[in-house]
């Protein structure tokens, strides 16, 4: 809102200072300073509020060290991220963004099912929530909603560069470069390792016959439904000691945001030859204001922590940062930059597995892992919380750092 109020200013009244407001990385800067003092200033409120009413975490006994002290402390604290997060956006952000839009609507999405969850655990006494089957007919439905809004929505496009003879110059006006092609709609997303490291999701149907072209949509919506579905769940499961999933967020978040900023500048991802796509730079306010909402929940998540995001928040940053590396065109970096989420998840597969085989064939189950997620196996082990937790963030660093350096692999 405060965009439009300082454009009108500047526009009629050449109001001093008010052009600041046109630079997406002022913007960015005043969002994430914004969501750090609500998150920390006003986060301890919030915490003394769940504390009132006696929102409490359950604590499901499983043999951990220090677990029994954590019961009773206040969940729901995703609460925190959520509002540290939408106020800056609607202060700083480009409304009519078809990006923001949807990353708004990602957010209450997400956040309503992670809300119903947590309230039902409290409620119920219990940790089961709210029925697995209903936490995927919300994912399934955002990720729909995603997938059909990124194929059909006239505003998501993206600009190829044009193909130019040696002789040819850059022509640069300060608003458009010349080798760029007018924007198109395109299934188009980058992915490492490939020629000019793109892919086109029209090449799994196309092969078929070229008129097939036009049903890709019937690959596309799938798989950013699973994207979707997948990463949120990840962060869910990441979500087991303090700060983890707070903190290996954080860092994935503000490498998607260079990678935002990268994308939606066209002088820069010319420079850098990465795919340019139109009005994405807009996204950088949203996710730095996410980023700091994260940092300033560490503040109170940290061991030991004061407060528990619960399924409000890792549900929530799950489903962002699928639909911020989906937006982006960055899907298939998602292994890589989401790597802490990525082995957490897969460790869980294989400990059902392993098990459900060995009990059909020895007829008792067996274990990859001390326990599964992963984070639980290295607390079996005897390691505190807080130094596995460090660790786990200097992998997470390590993993954004191969993600960055990826995207120039061709």
């Amino acid at each position: 809102m405060l965009y439009y109020l300082f454009e009108y200013l500047e526009s009629e009244y050449q109001f001093p200072g008010a052009t600041l407001f046109q630079f997406i990385t002022f913007r960015a800067a005043m969002a994430i300073i914004l969501s750090l003092l609500i998150s920390t200033i006003y986060g301890k409120r919030i915490i003394n509020f769940l504390r009132k009413k006696q929102m409490g975490e359950s604590i499901r006994e499983l043999g951990l060290d220090g677990q029994a002290e954590k019961a009773g402390t206040p969940t729901m604290g995703g609460i925190i991220i959520i509002l540290a997060t939408l106020i800056p956006v609607l202060l700083f952000a480009k409304l009519d963004n078809i990006y923001v839009i949807l990353l708004i609507i990602t957010t209450l999405w997400m956040g309503v099912i992670g809300f119903t969850d947590d309230y039902l655990k409290i409620k119920r006494k219990d940790k089961e929530g709210l029925a697995g089957k209903f936490k995927i007919i919300g994912q399934v439905g955002l990720g729909l909603i995603v997938g059909c809004t990124m194929y059909f929505h006239n505003d998501i496009t993206i600009k190829e560069e044009k193909v130019k003879s040696e002789t040819e110059q850059i022509v640069n006006t300060g608003e458009e470069v010349s080798d760029f092609n007018p924007a198109i709609k395109s299934t188009k997303t980058t992915i490492p390792f490939f020629k000019n490291n793109e892919f086109d999701y029209s090449d799994l149907i196309t092969w078929i016959s070229p008129e097939m072209e036009k049903y890709a949509w019937l690959i596309f919506i799938p798989i950013v439904i699973f994207i979707v579905t997948a990463v949120s769940n990840g962060a869910n499961l990441t979500d087991g000691i303090d700060g983890l999933a707070a903190g290996s967020s954080a860092i994935m978040v503000l490498t998607l945001a260079l990678f935002a900023w990268v994308s939606g500048n066209i002088i820069f991802s010319d420079y850098l030859n990465v795919m340019y796509i139109p009005n994405s730079g807009e996204m950088t306010i949203y996710i730095t204001a996410f980023a700091g909402a994260l940092v300033g929940f560490l503040w109170y998540n940290t061991y030991p922590a004061q407060v528990f995001m619960g399924d409000t928040g890792s549900l929530t940053i799950g489903g962002i940062i699928a639909v911020i590396a989906i937006a982006i065109r960055k899907e298939f970096l998602i292994p890589i930059l989401c790597g802490i989420f990525f082995i957490e998840t897969v460790s869980v597969m294989m400990q059902v597995s392993w098990f459900k085989y060995t009990k059909k064939r020895h007829g008792e189950g067996r274990r990859i892992f001390l326990m599964s997620p992963l984070h639980h196996h290295y607390q079996k082990k005897g390691i505190h919380e807080s130094k596995i937790v460090t660790r786990f963030w200097i992998v997470g660093i390590f993993m954004a750092i191969i993600a960055v350096i990826t995207l120039k692999v061709r």
